[in-house]
């Protein structure tokens, strides 16, 4: 994807998630894609970014199924993109990321975006909580637990990619 870093011989969930979405080209066609865009022209014109480079972006998302190709036009054949379930998955990663860029960022600036919560109409801060009981979890009470045979990015990619 342009870049020259090569993470397929390390055995990590965060070196095979930014195999995927580690472009930043990327997270803004994912982003634009939450936001209602699915046509390629929509995209470049959204961002600005080369054709070529699009191409090869929208190409990398389908073939980890973050996106989904459906033809909307016959003549000439043209796709629009997606997201799957898989894609759907990401809006808790932008949503940090959001949050991280107007707090660390923006600051006292307006970021442009304030997400909210529906129901009650506060805005929406990123939290994680354990699965079980619910309890918001600090970056003290984690601990993490390493196995010994994990795979490498490479053949977990391998596998996310004949799938």
């Amino acid at each position: 994807m342009g870049r020259t870093a090569d993470y397929s011989r390390q055995s990590c969930s965060i070196a095979a998630t930014l195999e995927v979405i580690g472009d930043p080209w990327t997270l803004l066609v994912i982003r634009d894609a939450f936001q209602g865009v699915s046509r390629f022209e929509q995209w470049q014109e959204r961002l600005g970014v080369a054709r070529n480079v699009l191409a090869a972006r929208l190409k990398t998302l389908v073939a980890h199924g973050v996106l989904e190709p459906r033809l909307y036009s016959e003549r000439p054949p043209r796709n629009e993109y997606v997201l799957t379930q898989k894609g759907k998955d990401l809006s808790d990663v932008l949503l940090t990321l959001h949050g991280w860029g107007s707090k660390h960022l923006y600051g006292d600036m307006d970021a442009g975006v304030v997400f909210t919560h529906k129901t009650c109409g506060s805005e929406l801060q990123s939290r994680m909580a354990c699965a079980c009981c619910g309890e918001i979890v600090q970056r003290r009470d984690i601990e993490a637990t390493f196995t010994a045979d994990r795979p490498t990015v490479a053949e977990v990619l391998a596998k996310d990619e004949a799938a």
